[in-house]
């Protein structure tokens, strides 16, 4: 059965589970597909038969990504049309507790970091940069240059701490050290912009993409020549790429042709070794940061 809820006059950008109630689910929505207008945030609650609201929390401009706090089930962080980042409290939805704004365009990606050594929100922007904070969302503890377009999506490693990955207009997916505030691989992945990308919940060398050419590719950090499967079939840019986190070779992935797809890529070994992955540790910096 499908669930449905409408909200008459905004156009969803980004859902996300919340890692604390089952079912709860948060929504960063734009009007105007965020071209101009206002934003709204909305909690919702699976019920079931349907989809309910719990409460909505509007701001002055689009919203274009949103993600739950691991600590606290009632704090949200959303990524802002007006280049802020603004911290929310379900239980009190009038205004947010906090709003920051560094980047000097949109921001496009927002995450949450899932290991229990760190708590660190990293954003990505239209600006070219991505930004890691402290959860209190106060100045910005590094800012990360080397991308050389539009960062669409930022999302930390559930594997790793102080390590992230990003991917950008300018095709490439980059993984990211915050301790020596490096860039410490870059891959070449599409030869198209890249909307989105994920880790593998249970392999932390497989890192998917997707991207305006259609297609989303499974790539090994250990060998990056070639990407381990690309998975075609959407008509148009896919917009998000999730991988499962009950099964590590189930991903899906939903495009601007209106369609959700689950897909399975098997991992096939590395043809050679001569490019290996030692995390954020190891490898040569190609950024910049301040």
């Amino acid at each position: 059965m499908v669930k449905v809820f409408r909200c008459p006059g905004r156009h969803g950008y980004a859902v996300e589970a919340s890692p604390f109630l089952p079912g709860r689910l948060a929504c960063a929505a734009s009007q105007f597909y965020g071209i101009t207008g206002c934003g709204t945030l909305l909690v919702l609650d699976q019920t079931d038969t349907d989809v309910q609201l719990v409460t909505r929390m509007e701001w002055a401009d689009g919203l274009f990504d949103v993600s739950w706090c691991e600590t606290n089930e009632h704090l949200l962080v959303a990524a802002g049309g007006d280049g802020s980042l603004q911290l929310w409290d379900t239980a009190n939805h009038r205004a947010p507790l906090r709003v920051v704004k560094e980047h000097t365009q949109e921001v496009y990606s927002v995450d949450w970091s899932q290991t229990r050594g760190e708590n660190l929100v990293v954003s990505g922007s239209w600006d070219h940069c991505a930004k890691v904070w402290d959860p209190a969302l106060g100045q910005s503890l590094t800012t990360l240059r080397g991308h050389e377009g539009v960062v669409y999506s930022t999302v930390w490693s559930p594997h790793i701490p102080g390590c992230f990955a990003s991917a950008s207009g300018d095709g490439t997916l980059r993984v990211w050290d915050v301790k020596s505030a490096a860039c410490r691989l870059a891959v070449p992945a599409h030869s198209a912009e890249i909307l989105s990308c994920d880790w593998c919940k249970y392999d932390q060398n497989l890192v998917a993409t997707a991207a305006v050419d259609c297609s989303v590719c499974v790539w090994d950090l250990r060998n990056i020549r070639q990407a381990v499967s690309q998975l075609t079939g959407h008509t148009y840019a896919i917009r998000r790429v999730k991988f499962s986190p009950f099964c590590r070779t189930v991903l899906a992935s939903c495009s601007y042709d209106f369609t959700v797809r689950r897909r399975s890529s098997s991992k096939r070994s590395p043809r050679s070794s001569r490019s290996v992955w030692r995390g954020p540790s190891g490898g040569r910096s190609t950024s910049t940061a301040e």
